[in-house]
């Protein structure tokens, strides 16, 4: 019977017992390798490593690499999308919520966590076009994104603090772009300062 994502895995290890680990944090593991080196640069011996676990235990979690991947890919996403709820959640008005998932990925845009890339980014672009069920996720992916956006700027409409003549879905959508080009950029090594003042440029859309 498989596992879900969210329980110890048991292992076997040779003669001795069976060895449990975490699904998640070696799926955190894994995140981290494709982000930084794409789906077709990075190697099972690379994951293996990332994720310290031995290639059989691997195979016997996943079929293959991109079913390490996708399963990746999931787990980008849901912590992802935790992170930014939580930080959205702290914002009084529907403008103000917009600012902060703005913020939000300007923070994740430069530095450290710029150089190591969005994972979904990197999916659209290296991968997307050839494969189905990786377009599909991406294409999901975003659509979600730039729904939340452009529901959190209808909020805003609604309690006053973005003006009613925003056109909600076409703002939602720039909104989207730019976040998305905020990832690419951000792994050229970018300041905080240089990402922020993006968010604060674009924030004069909804003037």
């Amino acid at each position: 019977m498989s596992n879900s994502l969210s329980d110890p895995v048991s292992v076997s290890r040779g003669r001795g017992r069976p060895r449990e680990f975490d699904m998640d944090q070696a799926l955190d593991k894994a995140v981290r390798v494709f982000s930084e080196r794409g789906y077709h640069a990075t190697t099972v011996c690379d994951l293996t490593q990332a994720m310290q676990l031995a290639s059989g235990s691997v195979y016997k979690a996943f079929k293959d690499k991109k079913s390490v991947f996708l399963a990746a890919l999931d787990r980008y996403k849901t912590v992802r999308d935790t992170q930014l709820r939580a930080v959205i959640s702290a914002g009084a008005t529907g403008k103000e919520q917009v600012r902060l998932a703005l913020a939000f990925y300007a923070e994740a845009s430069h530095g450290a966590g710029g150089l190591e890339g969005c994972m979904v980014v990197g999916s659209a672009a290296e991968l997307a076009t050839f494969d189905p069920d990786v377009a599909q996720w991406v294409t999901a992916a975003l659509t979600r994104n730039e729904v939340l956006i452009g529901a959190l700027i209808r909020q805003g409409q609604q309690d006053g603090s973005i003006p009613p003549h925003i056109d909600s879905a076409a703002t939602a959508r720039l909104m989207l772009c730019l976040i998305q080009g905020m990832r690419v950029v951000g792994k050229t090594g970018r300041t905080r300062d240089e990402m922020s003042v993006l968010a604060d440029i674009a924030m004069k859309v909804l003037a």
